[in-house]
């Protein structure tokens, strides 16, 4: 049921220049120098949305000398992507019940 799925998680996935993280993630480990020069958000802003992808468990970290890394966590996308797969297989077991008034 979607109930089950970490709002948290959703939210994080809510917002437009997150989500842009994500795919830009999704293709490689990338520090916030590299996010600054591909999205033109400020270095404040960005560290902020991290922050909250952070907290939301999608990304992970790795420090590499005085910068640090960020990646996707596939797993984590790929949990919330069974959990609605599960919620359209049973909309499509539904359609056929009709509670009556």
């Amino acid at each position: 049921m979607l109930m089950s799925v970490d709002t948290d998680l959703l939210r994080a996935l809510a917002d437009p220049l997150r989500l842009r993280i994500v795919a830009l993630l999704a293709r490689e480990t990338l520090c916030t120098t590299h996010l600054v020069e591909e999205t033109g958000a400020r270095q404040t802003n960005l560290s902020n949305h991290l922050k909250v992808l952070r907290e939301a468990g999608l990304v992970d970290t790795e420090p590499c000398g005085r910068f640090t890394y960020y990646r996707l966590k596939p797993e984590v996308l790929e949990g919330l992507s069974g959990q609605f797969a599960d919620l359209a297989a049973t909309a499509r077991e539904g359609a056929v019940t009709k509670r009556s008034c």
